[in-house]
């Protein structure tokens, strides 16, 4: 029987990225990510509900998320569900369930770009592992190749 683990969230992160470092030198990082569900209940009224998803990175995405990211930014995350056990000190079976990052985005335009930058985690061997910025993409579906330019208020038509 196939199977499939695959994971996409969007959301907020609930504190600052931890960076540490494996015994072979490979960067970990921790993120919190909060993650909303709004809806009407039977009467009509509005529900909210969230769920908070711990999630980990490693290597250069690891490095990038703790550069750029800090505790309330919005994130999009790719990944796959990893089901970790341990005893704790006092010899209690413990468990948790979290995300293993493989590509994320930025949601908002904050960070170093100006602009929705992504990380593609597990990109083949020999190619960049940088998404296209947006203004590549334009260019290579056969728009300006000039960068973006900021759009004023007056612009927007609505």
């Amino acid at each position: 029987m196939p199977n499939l683990n695959r994971v996409l969230l969007m959301g907020n992160l609930t504190r600052d990225p931890e960076l540490r470092y494996l015994p072979n030198n490979t960067p970990v990082v921790n993120i919190g990510l909060a993650v909303n569900r709004r809806w009407k209940n039977q009467q009509g009224e509005q529900q909210e509900e969230t769920t908070f998803v711990d999630c980990e990175s490693f290597g250069r995405s690891a490095e990038v998320m703790n550069q750029y990211l800090r505790k309330g930014r919005p994130l999009f995350i790719e990944g796959r569900l990893r089901f970790d056990q341990w005893q704790d000190r006092d010899g209690q079976n413990r468990s948790k369930l979290k995300v293993v990052v493989e590509n994320f985005q930025f949601v908002d335009s904050r960070g170093g770009e100006g602009g929705s930058g992504g990380y593609n985690n597990a990109a083949p061997a020999g190619q960049g592992r940088r998404e296209a910025a947006p203004q590549a993409v334009a260019a290579s579906a056969g728009n300006s190749a000039e960068p973006h330019q900021p759009v004023e208020e007056d612009d927007i038509p609505f």
